[in-house]
């Protein structure tokens, strides 16, 4: 490797030094090598995730529209006021067809531009479901380990499909507006069930009290608001102990911002900051971090298990298997299964 090479690709040993020590180049490329899933992406993130732990991590989702962006650079700069660091995963959709992302969002948080204790990183999801990318789990590790005490983590607003946020964050806010005509689809799609707190953003707009009167009417459905973490995945079921005992758990409630104009922001802040402390004080903390540690495993073992099967697949053996399901000659149960036997 060349003098120039070396210089344009550092070491592992010096992005994590640059990374501990809040070299924000460093840090920049610490994640650009995770994001891009490199060779050494796995030692990079070995060696960063003993400095892990620290941070507070906020999801934010919710329906396209419903301002989430301006949410998250509102929320930033409350936390900014406070005297917080915060860093920010921002993901855009990818498009089927070229591949490529706008990554826009960035454009909607220009006012925090320049500070040096916030930073910002927008992420394509790839293909990936679920309103996050496939690797922004590891992103917010790296940010972590970079001293960030709060991470907010805005989902690509797909509508139906982003519960995957709750197995990430440590507390989840779903934004809704009025005039969307979207509460029944949120109830019916399940996203109502992951928020620890309920936000109607654009709150000045007219049917700003239906929409809050129907998410309130639902929370009082499902039993005062209450909400606790479980887990489903294959590897591990996690279930809150507090989930028999009404009075000890916590309360979703619904709170009205106008993000634009910074009204309702500080509050929610506020908020927020009461359900870190109740996750602490209650042990639910800890149990969400059994849940994100499973997450992760999942889906580490999930894309070791493609790689493993793609290794082992020669040019052209997988276009001449499909050829053969397409013509009934094998089923995809049994193609399956006996790409999973060369393993």
């Amino acid at each position: 490797m060349s003098a120039v090479e070396t210089i344009q690709r550092p070491s592992i040993a010096a992005l994590v030094e640059g990374v501990l020590n809040g070299h924000r180049l460093h840090l920049a490329r610490a994640i650009s090598r995770v994001e891009n899933q490199e060779n050494d992406a796995g030692e990079l993130l070995a060696a960063l995730y003993p400095h892990c732990g620290r941070a507070h991590i906020i999801g934010v989702t919710g329906a396209p529209g419903t301002g989430k962006s301006t949410l998250v650079t509102a929320l930033a700069q409350s936390y900014r006021n406070a005297g917080l660091t915060v860093g920010i995963v921002a993901i855009d959709p990818t498009s089927p067809f070229t591949g490529g992302a706008l990554l826009g969002d960035r454009v909607r948080m220009r006012s925090l531009a320049g500070d040096a204790g916030v930073f910002v990183r927008s992420m394509a999801t790839r293909g990936s479901l679920g309103g996050l990318s496939k690797t922004t789990g590891d992103v917010v590790t790296v940010l972590d380990a970079a001293g960030f005490e709060r991470i907010l983590v805005e989902t690509v607003g797909v509508g139906q499909a982003e519960v995957e946020i709750a197995s990430t964050a440590h507390t989840t806010l779903v934004v809704e507006a009025p005039g969307l005509g979207d509460e029944v689809q949120a109830i019916k799609a399940g996203i109502l069930e992951i928020a620890d707190i309920l936000v109607v953003n654009k709150a000045d707009r007219p049917g700003a009290d239906r929409t809050i009167r129907a998410l309130e009417m639902m929370l009082e459905i499902e039993g005062d608001g209450a909400r606790y973490v479980r887990h489903h995945g294959q590897l591990l079921r996690v279930e809150s102990p507090l989930e028999g005992d009404e009075e000890a758990r916590w309360k979703v409630i619904v709170m009205k911002t106008v993000a634009t104009e910074g009204s309702g922001v500080e509050a929610l802040r506020q908020r927020i900051d009461a359900h870190r402390r109740w996750l602490l004080e209650s042990g639910e903390m800890a149990l969400r971090e059994q849940l994100r540690i499973a997450h992760t495993l999942e889906n580490i073992l999930r894309a070791e298990l493609n790689r493993r099967i793609a290794s082992r697949i020669r040019p052209g053996n997988l276009e001449e298997l499909v050829e053969r399901i397409r013509r009934r000659e094998i089923d995809p149960y049994s193609a399956a299964a006996d790409l999973l036997a060369h393993l």
